[in-house]
């Protein structure tokens, strides 16, 4: 909390800078209300852009509540005019969540007559884009083309991303197609799009013409491709795009994005030993092998996802050798390979001397699955045991009680099953009822 005399040592910026970071740092929004007086009343609060720009910034960041009213105050006083010192406060509010405040900025520049640039454009289409307002921004778009704007390339590719997140594909397209340069970014945008709609064919073509358009593929670009191969189950066209990233891509090996991609790819095509052949490669060219857990885990689900149980397993014994901590993912995988060669007694291990049980939404499935396991194998004791440590961790857990009333049916344990009936009943749990809905046109 600030003191009078401070107040009394002059228009210093440095204190004055000093007092505020205190009061935000603070949360005191009391304290920041009136040292926010006291700069009005004395007219210190023009002391510099760089001050006004650090006080419109943290309105939000210590109100929540009321944040847009007290905004629409501030700039009602200050009525700024400096176009840097707007347009910093809008990039601000665009980057850090408050896309409602970088509208009001906007509009505010907008009405206020203050020169607006291609920056001002891209960042309230970018926070038009996070909040899906395609109102605000088509009466954007209609701006930039009024004013001339849309010759920039940033502009366009910023709305062509706001029509493609509000899944406006054909207006998406569209505007890309009256883009009178296009660069990498822009198609990549215009690809994301695509891919989020599964037009894998629209997407494939804009990737061929790319050269045509003398631009170059990046890693995003190669990214879209490898998924519309996916979408298209596209084996012999994915072993195309591979050639082409080896040829164009620096340092392949050692790019662990895209060899992630490859391998998923390859797995989600059905060839294991594709997948196998591009993860062995990962680091070969420099004598050692820097494989994360996400390259790890990607070869576990392919091998899992082709049937590949024991090879899973197998891989798995490899990353712990490797000194690589699995993730949830890669332990359900192993897990879920351990269920299908009936290995029960190696899964039942293997969660036991889990070391990081801080998870416990992954340790309830990783119980459940061994379960479910026991369920298949007939294998009660361990069932038992699988279904106790999973109600231990979370008691309210219907499915857990659904998997062992069903074990208990299939080896005709009727006794147990009335008790754990009863156990129910006292908890007050209901299982969760699926529902099917058909819509017939009349």
């Amino acid at each position: 909390m600030f003191t009078q005399s401070q107040f009394e040592t002059g228009p210093n910026s440095s204190s004055i800078t000093n007092i505020f970071h205190h009061c935000c740092n603070s949360k005191n929004l009391r304290a920041i209300k009136v040292f926010q007086a006291h700069l009005i009343r004395t007219g210190l609060i023009f002391i510099s852009t760089n001050f006004q720009f650090k006080l419109a910034t943290s309105l939000p960041n210590n109100n929540k509540n009321n944040h847009v009213q007290n905004f629409t105050n501030f700039f009602k006083f200050l009525k700024p005019t400096n176009p840097l010192l707007l347009n910093s406060i809008l990039s601000h509010f665009s980057q850090n969540g408050f896309h409602s405040l970088a509208l009001r900025t906007f509009s505010f520049m907008h009405f206020g007559g203050i020169g607006i640039d291609s920056y001002t454009l891209c960042s309230s289409i970018t926070a038009s884009s996070a909040v899906k307002d395609v109102k605000f921004g088509r009466m954007i778009h209609t701006l930039v083309r009024k004013s001339g704007w849309f010759s920039s390339v940033y502009v366009g590719s910023a709305l062509v991303d706001l029509y493609a997140k509000s899944l406006c594909i054909k207006n998406a397209a569209k505007l890309f197609d009256e883009i009178p340069l296009k660069n990498t970014v822009c198609v990549n945008v215009i690809l994301s799009g695509y891919a989020e709609a599964k037009m894998w064919m629209e997407g494939m073509a804009l990737v061929r013409k790319m050269p045509c358009l003398n631009l170059c593929l990046d890693d995003f670009t190669f990214s879209a491709a490898l998924r519309a191969c996916v979408g298209l189950s596209a084996f012999e066209l994915g072993k195309q795009i591979h050639g082409c990233v080896i040829r164009k891509v620096h340092d392949m090996e050692s790019n662990e994005f895209l060899q992630s991609l490859l391998i998923d790819m390859y797995g989600k095509c059905g060839s294991v030993e594709k997948a196998r052949h591009v993860f062995d490669m990962v680091g070969f060219r420099y004598g050692e092998r820097k494989r994360d857990v996400v390259l790890w885990t990607s070869m576990l689900s392919v091998c899992g996802r082709n049937g590949k149980f024991e090879e899973a397993i197998n891989l798995f014994d490899d990353m712990v050798m490797e000194g690589i901590k699995p993730d949830g993912v890669a332990l359900l995988t192993v897990l879920s390979a351990c269920s299908h060669t009936g290995e029960l007694d190696r899964a039942w291990s293997l969660i036991n001397d889990l070391s990081y049980k801080e998870n416990d939404n992954f340790t309830v499935t990783m119980w459940g699955a061994l379960l479910s396991a026991c369920h298949n194998f007939d294998n009660v004791e361990l069932g038992k045991l699988a279904a106790q440590r999973a109600l231990e961790l979370d008691p309210q857990n219907d499915g857990v009680y659904v998997l062992l009333s069903n074990m208990y049916a299939r080896n005709g344990m009727w006794n147990e099953i009335e008790m754990l009936r009863e156990r129910i009943k006292e908890k007050g749990l209901k299982k969760d009822i699926g529902h099917s809905l058909v819509d017939i046109t009349r």
